[in-house]
Protein backbone atom coordinates (compact mmCIF):
# COMPACT_ATOMS: atom_id res chain seq x y z
CA UNK A 1 0.00 0.00 0.00
CA UNK A 2 1.44 3.37 -0.99
CA UNK A 3 1.95 5.82 1.91
CA UNK A 4 0.74 9.35 1.35
CA UNK A 5 3.17 12.09 2.36
CA UNK A 6 2.86 15.85 2.68
CA UNK A 7 4.96 18.44 0.89
CA UNK A 8 7.47 18.38 3.78
CA UNK A 9 7.95 14.63 3.52
CA UNK A 10 5.92 13.78 6.64
CA UNK A 11 3.33 11.02 6.37
CA UNK A 12 -0.25 12.19 6.04
CA UNK A 13 -2.53 10.95 8.84
CA UNK A 14 -5.29 8.80 7.45
CA UNK A 15 -8.78 8.78 8.88
CA UNK A 16 -12.33 9.93 8.24
CA UNK A 17 -11.49 13.61 8.78
CA UNK A 18 -8.54 13.44 6.42
CA UNK A 19 -10.60 11.62 3.83
CA UNK A 20 -13.30 14.26 4.10
CA UNK A 21 -10.79 17.09 3.78
CA UNK A 22 -9.30 15.40 0.78
CA UNK A 23 -12.70 15.03 -0.83
CA UNK A 24 -13.92 18.57 -0.20
CA UNK A 25 -11.72 21.68 0.01
CA UNK A 26 -12.27 23.74 3.15
CA UNK A 27 -14.25 26.96 2.64
CA UNK A 28 -13.75 29.89 5.01
CA UNK A 29 -16.99 30.99 6.55
CA UNK A 30 -17.81 34.69 6.51
CA UNK A 31 -20.23 35.94 9.13
CA UNK A 32 -23.08 38.23 8.19
CA UNK A 33 -21.60 41.18 10.08
CA UNK A 34 -18.20 40.64 8.45
CA UNK A 35 -19.88 40.70 5.06
CA UNK A 36 -21.78 43.89 5.94
CA UNK A 37 -18.60 45.54 7.21
CA UNK A 38 -16.69 44.52 4.10
CA UNK A 39 -19.40 45.86 1.78
CA UNK A 40 -19.61 49.11 3.69
CA UNK A 41 -15.88 49.85 3.70
CA UNK A 42 -15.67 48.87 0.03
CA UNK A 43 -17.95 51.83 -0.68
CA UNK A 44 -15.58 54.80 -0.80
CA UNK A 45 -18.34 57.41 -0.55
CA UNK A 46 -19.72 55.70 2.55
CA UNK A 47 -16.26 55.79 4.13
CA UNK A 48 -16.02 59.50 3.33
CA UNK A 49 -19.38 60.05 5.02
CA UNK A 50 -18.25 58.09 8.08
CA UNK A 51 -15.03 60.11 8.25
CA UNK A 52 -16.99 63.38 8.14
CA UNK A 53 -19.24 62.21 10.98
CA UNK A 54 -16.31 61.06 13.11
CA UNK A 55 -14.47 64.36 12.59
CA UNK A 56 -17.63 66.33 13.41
CA UNK A 57 -18.16 64.42 16.66
CA UNK A 58 -14.51 64.83 17.66
CA UNK A 59 -14.69 68.57 17.01
CA UNK A 60 -17.87 68.82 19.09
CA UNK A 61 -16.35 66.86 21.99
CA UNK A 62 -13.00 68.68 21.88
CA UNK A 63 -14.44 72.15 21.25
CA UNK A 64 -12.98 73.70 24.46
CA UNK A 65 -9.54 72.45 23.42
CA UNK A 66 -9.74 73.31 19.71
CA UNK A 67 -11.38 76.75 19.93
CA UNK A 68 -8.73 79.50 20.15
CA UNK A 69 -11.13 82.00 21.80
CA UNK A 70 -14.27 82.12 23.89
CA UNK A 71 -17.09 81.99 21.31
CA UNK A 72 -19.19 84.43 23.35
CA UNK A 73 -16.46 86.95 24.15
CA UNK A 74 -16.94 90.30 22.43
CA UNK A 75 -14.04 92.51 21.37
CA UNK A 76 -15.31 95.79 19.98
CA UNK A 77 -11.76 96.71 18.94
CA UNK A 78 -11.64 93.74 16.57
CA UNK A 79 -15.01 93.94 14.84
CA UNK A 80 -15.42 92.68 11.27
CA UNK A 81 -11.78 91.69 10.87
CA UNK A 82 -11.15 89.74 7.67
CA UNK A 83 -9.73 86.22 7.93
CA UNK A 84 -6.05 86.14 8.83
CA UNK A 85 -3.73 86.78 11.73
CA UNK A 86 -4.87 85.51 15.09
CA UNK A 87 -8.47 85.32 13.84
CA UNK A 88 -8.10 82.69 11.11
CA UNK A 89 -11.71 82.98 9.93
CA UNK A 90 -12.21 86.62 10.90
CA UNK A 91 -14.60 88.16 13.41
CA UNK A 92 -18.25 89.19 13.37
CA UNK A 93 -19.87 92.57 14.01
CA UNK A 94 -19.35 92.14 17.78
CA UNK A 95 -15.73 91.10 17.50
CA UNK A 96 -16.39 87.43 18.27
CA UNK A 97 -13.99 84.92 16.73
CA UNK A 98 -15.67 83.12 13.83
CA UNK A 99 -13.53 79.98 14.05
CA UNK A 100 -14.39 79.50 17.72
CA UNK A 101 -18.09 80.00 17.05
CA UNK A 102 -17.90 77.59 14.12
CA UNK A 103 -16.28 74.93 16.31
CA UNK A 104 -18.78 75.35 19.15
CA UNK A 105 -21.60 75.38 16.61
CA UNK A 106 -20.81 71.74 15.84
CA UNK A 107 -22.03 70.87 19.34
CA UNK A 108 -25.50 72.26 18.67
CA UNK A 109 -25.58 70.49 15.30
CA UNK A 110 -24.65 67.11 16.78
CA UNK A 111 -26.97 67.40 19.79
CA UNK A 112 -30.03 68.59 17.87
CA UNK A 113 -29.46 66.34 14.86
CA UNK A 114 -28.98 63.11 16.79
CA UNK A 115 -31.42 63.81 19.63
CA UNK A 116 -34.31 64.85 17.40
CA UNK A 117 -33.96 61.78 15.17
CA UNK A 118 -33.61 59.42 18.14
CA UNK A 119 -36.80 60.79 19.71
CA UNK A 120 -38.62 60.62 16.36
CA UNK A 121 -37.43 57.03 15.79
CA UNK A 122 -38.51 55.99 19.29
CA UNK A 123 -42.02 57.38 18.78
CA UNK A 124 -42.27 56.15 15.19
CA UNK A 125 -41.06 52.63 15.97
CA UNK A 126 -43.47 52.22 18.89
CA UNK A 127 -46.53 53.48 17.03
CA UNK A 128 -45.51 51.91 13.71
CA UNK A 129 -45.07 48.50 15.35
CA UNK A 130 -48.53 48.71 16.94
CA UNK A 131 -50.08 49.86 13.68
CA UNK A 132 -48.47 47.24 11.46
CA UNK A 133 -48.85 44.26 13.78
CA UNK A 134 -52.36 44.71 15.15
CA UNK A 135 -53.98 46.39 12.14
CA UNK A 136 -57.70 47.08 12.30
CA UNK A 137 -58.85 50.10 14.26
CA UNK A 138 -55.42 50.49 15.87
CA UNK A 139 -53.86 50.89 12.45
CA UNK A 140 -56.59 53.30 11.34
CA UNK A 141 -56.27 55.58 14.37
CA UNK A 142 -52.46 55.76 14.30
CA UNK A 143 -52.26 56.35 10.56
CA UNK A 144 -54.91 59.09 10.66
CA UNK A 145 -52.97 60.81 13.44
CA UNK A 146 -49.84 60.47 11.30
CA UNK A 147 -51.69 62.07 8.38
CA UNK A 148 -52.36 65.11 10.54
CA UNK A 149 -48.63 65.59 11.10
CA UNK A 150 -47.92 64.92 7.43
CA UNK A 151 -50.19 67.84 6.57
CA UNK A 152 -47.82 70.32 8.28
CA UNK A 153 -44.57 71.32 6.55
CA UNK A 154 -41.67 70.56 8.87
CA UNK A 155 -40.44 74.11 9.42
CA UNK A 156 -43.89 75.64 9.82
CA UNK A 157 -44.93 73.00 12.33
CA UNK A 158 -41.64 73.38 14.23
CA UNK A 159 -42.08 77.15 14.38
CA UNK A 160 -45.54 76.72 15.92
CA UNK A 161 -44.19 74.39 18.63
CA UNK A 162 -41.24 76.67 19.40
CA UNK A 163 -43.49 79.72 19.67
CA UNK A 164 -45.57 77.82 22.24
CA UNK A 165 -42.60 76.43 24.22
CA UNK A 166 -40.04 79.19 23.78
CA UNK A 167 -36.61 79.20 22.15
CA UNK A 168 -33.84 76.80 23.10
CA UNK A 169 -32.22 73.48 22.26
CA UNK A 170 -34.92 71.33 23.90
CA UNK A 171 -37.87 73.00 22.12
CA UNK A 172 -36.03 72.65 18.78
CA UNK A 173 -35.36 68.95 19.40
CA UNK A 174 -38.96 68.25 20.39
CA UNK A 175 -40.43 70.28 17.55
CA UNK A 176 -38.37 68.47 14.93
CA UNK A 177 -39.16 65.07 16.47
CA UNK A 178 -42.89 65.76 16.66
CA UNK A 179 -43.11 66.51 12.96
CA UNK A 180 -40.76 63.68 11.88
CA UNK A 181 -42.00 60.58 13.72
CA UNK A 182 -44.88 59.98 11.30
CA UNK A 183 -42.48 59.13 8.48
CA UNK A 184 -40.71 56.50 10.57
CA UNK A 185 -44.04 55.05 11.76
CA UNK A 186 -45.34 54.66 8.21
CA UNK A 187 -42.05 53.22 6.99
CA UNK A 188 -41.93 50.62 9.77
CA UNK A 189 -45.60 49.80 9.31
CA UNK A 190 -45.04 48.93 5.64
CA UNK A 191 -42.17 46.64 6.61
CA UNK A 192 -44.15 44.89 9.34
CA UNK A 193 -47.13 44.24 7.06
CA UNK A 194 -44.94 41.89 5.04
CA UNK A 195 -42.89 40.44 7.91
CA UNK A 196 -45.90 39.49 10.08
CA UNK A 197 -47.04 36.98 7.42
CA UNK A 198 -43.77 35.06 7.48
CA UNK A 199 -43.76 31.41 8.59
CA UNK A 200 -41.55 32.01 11.63
CA UNK A 201 -44.08 34.53 13.00
CA UNK A 202 -46.92 32.04 12.61
CA UNK A 203 -44.74 29.39 14.24
CA UNK A 204 -44.11 31.65 17.23
CA UNK A 205 -47.85 32.23 17.59
CA UNK A 206 -48.48 28.49 17.41
CA UNK A 207 -45.95 27.90 20.17
CA UNK A 208 -47.84 30.30 22.43
CA UNK A 209 -45.47 33.29 22.34
CA UNK A 210 -47.02 36.49 23.62
CA UNK A 211 -47.71 39.32 21.23
CA UNK A 212 -45.15 41.55 22.95
CA UNK A 213 -42.46 38.88 22.57
CA UNK A 214 -43.33 38.32 18.91
CA UNK A 215 -43.00 42.02 18.22
CA UNK A 216 -39.70 42.35 20.12
CA UNK A 217 -38.02 39.13 19.02
CA UNK A 218 -39.37 38.48 15.54
CA UNK A 219 -41.10 41.48 14.00
CA UNK A 220 -38.84 44.44 14.89
CA UNK A 221 -35.42 42.81 14.27
CA UNK A 222 -36.49 41.83 10.75
CA UNK A 223 -38.09 45.14 9.79
CA UNK A 224 -36.03 47.82 11.56
CA UNK A 225 -33.22 48.02 8.99
CA UNK A 226 -35.05 50.45 6.70
CA UNK A 227 -35.81 52.71 9.66
CA UNK A 228 -32.15 52.71 10.73
CA UNK A 229 -30.97 53.69 7.26
CA UNK A 230 -33.61 56.38 6.83
CA UNK A 231 -32.93 57.76 10.29
CA UNK A 232 -29.19 58.01 9.65
CA UNK A 233 -29.73 59.94 6.45
CA UNK A 234 -32.24 62.24 8.13
CA UNK A 235 -29.81 63.40 10.82
CA UNK A 236 -28.33 65.72 8.19
CA UNK A 237 -31.79 66.98 7.28
CA UNK A 238 -32.50 67.67 10.96
CA UNK A 239 -29.27 69.68 11.20
CA UNK A 240 -30.28 71.75 8.16
CA UNK A 241 -33.76 72.29 9.65
CA UNK A 242 -32.28 73.38 12.98
CA UNK A 243 -29.98 75.87 11.27
CA UNK A 244 -32.92 77.14 9.22
CA UNK A 245 -34.96 77.77 12.38
CA UNK A 246 -32.10 79.71 13.94
CA UNK A 247 -31.64 81.69 10.73
CA UNK A 248 -35.33 82.63 10.84
CA UNK A 249 -34.95 83.76 14.45
CA UNK A 250 -36.97 81.00 16.13
CA UNK A 251 -34.28 78.43 16.94
CA UNK A 252 -31.74 78.67 19.72
CA UNK A 253 -31.01 82.03 21.33
CA UNK A 254 -29.22 84.49 19.00
CA UNK A 255 -26.13 84.81 21.21
CA UNK A 256 -25.48 81.04 21.11
CA UNK A 257 -22.64 79.91 18.85
CA UNK A 258 -24.68 78.11 16.22
CA UNK A 259 -24.32 77.87 12.44
CA UNK A 260 -27.76 79.26 11.61
CA UNK A 261 -27.19 82.21 13.92
CA UNK A 262 -23.85 82.87 12.23
CA UNK A 263 -25.44 82.92 8.78
CA UNK A 264 -28.21 85.19 10.05
CA UNK A 265 -25.62 87.60 11.50
CA UNK A 266 -23.77 87.67 8.20
CA UNK A 267 -26.71 88.22 5.87
CA UNK A 268 -26.47 91.99 6.37
CA UNK A 269 -22.87 91.92 5.13
CA UNK A 270 -23.32 89.92 1.94
CA UNK A 271 -21.05 91.22 -0.76
CA UNK A 272 -18.91 93.03 1.84
CA UNK A 273 -17.90 90.44 4.45
CA UNK A 274 -18.94 87.21 2.80
CA UNK A 275 -16.78 85.10 5.10
CA UNK A 276 -19.34 85.67 7.88
CA UNK A 277 -21.90 83.43 6.18
CA UNK A 278 -19.74 81.36 3.83
CA UNK A 279 -17.95 79.19 6.40
CA UNK A 280 -21.00 78.17 8.44
CA UNK A 281 -22.86 77.44 5.20
CA UNK A 282 -20.04 75.13 4.09
CA UNK A 283 -20.10 73.44 7.50
CA UNK A 284 -23.83 72.73 7.17
CA UNK A 285 -23.49 71.37 3.63
CA UNK A 286 -20.53 69.11 4.46
CA UNK A 287 -22.21 67.78 7.61
CA UNK A 288 -25.50 67.00 5.85
CA UNK A 289 -23.60 65.40 2.98
CA UNK A 290 -21.63 63.22 5.42
CA UNK A 291 -24.78 61.78 7.01
CA UNK A 292 -26.41 61.22 3.62
CA UNK A 293 -23.36 59.37 2.25
CA UNK A 294 -23.14 57.30 5.41
CA UNK A 295 -26.84 56.43 5.26
CA UNK A 296 -26.63 55.44 1.59
CA UNK A 297 -23.61 53.25 2.30
CA UNK A 298 -25.40 51.63 5.22
CA UNK A 299 -28.40 50.93 3.00
CA UNK A 300 -26.26 49.26 0.33
CA UNK A 301 -24.40 47.17 2.92
CA UNK A 302 -27.56 45.99 4.71
CA UNK A 303 -29.74 45.34 1.65
CA UNK A 304 -29.91 41.54 1.26
CA UNK A 305 -30.85 41.85 -2.42
CA UNK A 306 -27.55 43.63 -3.11
CA UNK A 307 -25.63 40.95 -1.19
Amino acid sequence: MTELVTGTGEPLQAGPAAAQQGAEPSVARVSQWSDIRHRFFANKLAVVGLAIIVVLILIAVLAPVLAPFDPLKQDLNATLQSPGGKHLLGTDALGRDQLSRLIYGSRIAVIVGLASILVAVAIGVFLGALSGYFGGWVDTVIMRVADVFFAFPLLIGAIVIILLMGRGVLPVVLSLAIFTWATFARLLRSQILSVREMDYVHAAKALGASQGRIIRKHILPNSITAVMVYGTSNVGIAIVAEASLSYLGVGVEPQVAEWGNMISAGRGFMGVKDYMWTYPSIAIVVTALGFILFGNGLRDALDPKLR
